[in-house]
């Protein structure tokens, strides 16, 4: 027997053993997973869900819901997907080993979930004790009285109010407005308010409360 017929007898004692072994492991299905998640709306109607964290259990692999509530992914067949998001109760969905597609489809609805977290009270001080022995121990003078006066007239807090900038929703709103007025008036000229009878108003009642000359005082 020559050597090429030495292999033949081989392999075709090795190939019924591989076969064996083949149907022993059969190879992983994967699949697309996709579908849509949704929770119940205020009309009691179903609506997207985004943002929702769809992953698969004891694995780093995942997808998050898009603003429609869709989704998709690679699978294996029996992976156990896990759906959860912050205020709603997670839930958990396996894939069948009886799809006849290399694709599946999924509607996932949401129920909401309350989380109740426990109080956190922040003190200053360590403890309540360490807060009294620091609170008996404040010397308030007379002098400090005398400024938290004068903090706290009307006067000042008015020219604090003035000179303080804006925060970042009272800017906001004041772009918004000033981008409101100027759509309005697009392609037209703009209201003058010198043919304004509250703005002549309020001119002549600041003039007499002598709002212009304490102005000018402060300026000097």
């Amino acid at each position: 027997m020559n050597r090429f017929n030495s292999l033949l007898v081989l392999f075709g004692i090795l190939l019924p053993s591989f076969l064996l072994a083949q149907d022993d492991n059969p190879q992983l299905r994967y699949i697309q997973f996709s579908g849509v998640v949704v929770t119940e709306g205020k009309t009691d109607e179903p609506q997207p869900l985004p943002y929702t964290n769809i992953s698969i259990l004891n694995s780093s692999r995942g997808t998050i819901s898009e603003f429609d509530g869709f989704f998709s992914l690679v699978a294996e067949v029996g992976d156990t997907i896990v759906f959860s998001r912050v205020g709603f109760a997670t839930t958990q969905h396996i894939i069948a080993d009886t799809l006849s597609h290399d694709y599946y489809s999924w509607y996932q609805v949401m129920s909401k979930d309350d989380v109740l977290l426990p109080e956190a009270v922040i003190y200053p001080w360590p403890s309540k004790m360490h807060y009294k022995q620091e609170f008996l121990a404040i010397d308030v003078t007379n002098d400090m009285r005398e400024r938290m006066q004068e903090n706290l007239a009307e006067q000042v807090l008015k020219e604090m109010r003035q000179e303080l900038p804006y925060d970042g929703g009272e800017a906001y709103s004041h772009v918004l407005q000033d981008q409101i007025y100027e759509a309005r008036y697009s392609g037209q000229y703009k209201p003058m308010n010198i043919f304004n009878p509250i703005s002549w108003a309020q001119f002549v009642k600041a003039w007499k409360n002598g709002d212009f000359k304490k102005k000018d005082d402060a300026k000097k």
